[in-house]
């Protein structure tokens, strides 16, 4: 870690908003991309967000550098998602502009791929059913592993893989229909 990022990081600690500011700017997309992933929904991403980096500023002080900040920002990030995704199994059809609008912003996120296909990826994961979405959001972008996911989800090992596989077999069938 930088000295400089090490310096903003103990700002933040010691209460300092703007050095939590910068941090905020730094992670605040790659925070928003898990819980829309995860949740489908604009404004509920937006409010995890929310509660996601007032967490972080509560337990900053906490942070001891055993981990880069990005990868202890990310777990609470993920974990606080996944509460909320918990909290909202129920089915729930998104508007198509919301998907298009939020899948467009989170296309950054996929530089390896042409946009055309980041999008295409993003919405054809937004309608996988909610635990595949879930387990192929966790294993295939986020890279956590299934015994992992298994322990998040309160799921059987088993069913994380079985989950993935589904969410593959799903995905393939809804881009082979572009």
């Amino acid at each position: 870690m930088s000295a400089e990022i090490t310096q903003v990081i103990r700002s933040a600690q010691n209460g300092d908003r703007q050095a939590f500011y910068l941090l905020y700017q730094q992670h605040i997309s790659r925070v928003y991309a898990v819980c829309w992933r995860l949740l489908g929904d604009a404004q509920k991403a937006e409010d995890a967000c929310q509660e996601i980096f007032i967490k972080v500023w509560q337990r900053l002080p906490e942070f001891n550098g055993d981990s880069t900040l990005a990868t202890w920002l990310h777990t609470i990030a993920t974990r606080t998602a996944i509460d909320l995704w918990r909290q909202d199994k129920r089915l729930r059809f998104v508007d198509s502009d919301e998907l298009n609008n939020s899948a467009d912003a989170l296309q950054e996120d996929a530089p390896q791929s042409s946009p055309g296909q980041a999008r295409d990826l993003e919405l054809a994961i937004q309608r996988l059913p909610a635990q595949a979405k879930a387990v192929f959001v966790l294993f295939a972008l986020e890279g956590y592993q299934h015994n992992e996911i298994a322990n998040l989800l309160d799921i059987a090992e088993g069913s994380s893989k079985a989950q993935y596989h589904r969410a593959r077999q799903l995905l393939r069938g809804f881009l082979g229909e572009n």
